[in-house]
């Protein structure tokens, strides 16, 4: 089966992921100009992502990974964020910006801002590269938000659907038979 058979349609192409990506790089250096950052990827869906980011920020820059997980291998968020990795090095009064690949629930986000807080971070913003138009859980908004989508379940571009598509070079929205047999094998 090819990789791309799961997609019922690119929502975001190559070209548009590249364009975002540069915008955000370039705001992110404007904002933090002469001033050193930590930046923190969220595994796994951040590779892409972060990887053509940092290409793009013109600054003095730390990098490190956290790994959280609230979907457990379904589809849907479980409301419980657990963390599986955490920082290798201190953010003790340091600029921090996480980075993540899309926000939807907003549980992920709010629980490792949470977290950084208590670690002593400077300050603490987050970056998406796509917002899901959906109410959220927590009222949490990133200060960097690349691009917002409609309510989809999407792969590509580090997404994935049960670890697999995350080396789509766009974002495709998922075919509805895909995930509705897995919820209705779930019930």
């Amino acid at each position: 089966m090819k990789i791309d058979n799961i997609c019922k349609k690119v929502l975001v192409s190559e070209e548009e992921i590249q364009a975002t990506v540069k915008k955000i790089g370039e705001q992110i250096s404007k904002d933090y100009d002469g001033e050193e950052v930590t930046m923190i990827g969220l595994l796994n869906g951040c590779n892409p992502f972060f990887s053509d980011l940092l290409k793009h920020i013109d600054l003095l820059i730390e990098v490190d990974y956290m790994r959280a997980s609230s979907y457990h291998g379904s589809i849907k968020s479980s409301n419980e964020v657990l963390i599986l990795k955490d920082l290798d090095k201190s953010i003790k009064g340091k600029n921090v910006i996480v980075v993540d690949d899309i926000i939807d629930t907003g549980e992920t986000l709010k629980c490792i801002i949470e977290l950084l807080k208590l670690k002593g971070a400077k300050t603490i913003e987050a970056c998406v590269l796509l917002d899901k138009d959906i109410k959220r859980n927590v009222a949490y908004k990133p200060k960097y938000i690349g691009l917002k989508i409609p309510k989809e379940f999407v792969v590509g571009y580090g997404l994935d659907y049960n670890e697999h598509y995350r080396n789509l070079p766009y974002i495709g929205a998922v075919k509805d038979e895909v995930y509705t047999k897995e919820e209705n094998n779930n019930e």
